[in-house]
């Protein structure tokens, strides 16, 4: 496996990847719009950070963080890293893709200087984030419906 920046070939995987996410999600988004106008746009400007997971020619999974700073939209906690989504297809998952993919996201943020980390899981991810070092806190997301879980790293 190789994780990549999401640049030349890798950009049409990585959209392509980003819509089969949202389409699982079951989210009612204008997904074109929020990739081009919130995605694509905030990572060109260099405020959040994307890698696309491959197997060979395929691409198979992809991981989105950011330090949170004032001037990202998504700022909920201001200095601390997070890792705002992941992905990978479902014929990928079961293979170590979603940690190696979160690995790498955490790697880049503690070299950014974060040394706290949080997560705001998708129902059904809790365990996972667990089985990585995440602890659940008992402070609540309304906007995601979730409770915020933390790392230290």
């Amino acid at each position: 496996m190789d994780i990549v920046a999401p640049d030349g070939r890798n950009r049409a995987a990585f959209c392509k990847l980003f819509k089969d996410y949202y389409s699982e999600l079951d989210c009612d988004e204008d997904i074109e719009h929020l990739l081009d106008e919130y995605v694509l746009a905030d990572y060109a400007a260099g405020l959040l950070s994307i890698a696309v997971a491959r197997e060979g020619d395929a691409a198979c999974g992809f991981v989105i963080w950011q330090v949170d700073a004032r001037e990202n939209e998504w700022c909920l906690k201001e200095g601390m890293g997070t890792v705002r989504e992941l992905y990978v297809a479902p014929a990928a998952r079961q293979k170590g893709m979603g940690s190696a993919l979160v690995r790498y996201a955490e790697g880049d943020l503690a070299a950014q200087g974060a040394d706290t980390l949080y997560v705001l899981p998708a129902e059904g991810s809790q365990a996972f984030f667990l089985s990585l070092g995440y602890a659940e806190a008992d402070e609540y997301c309304e906007e995601t419906d979730c409770n915020f879980f933390y790392k230290q790293v």
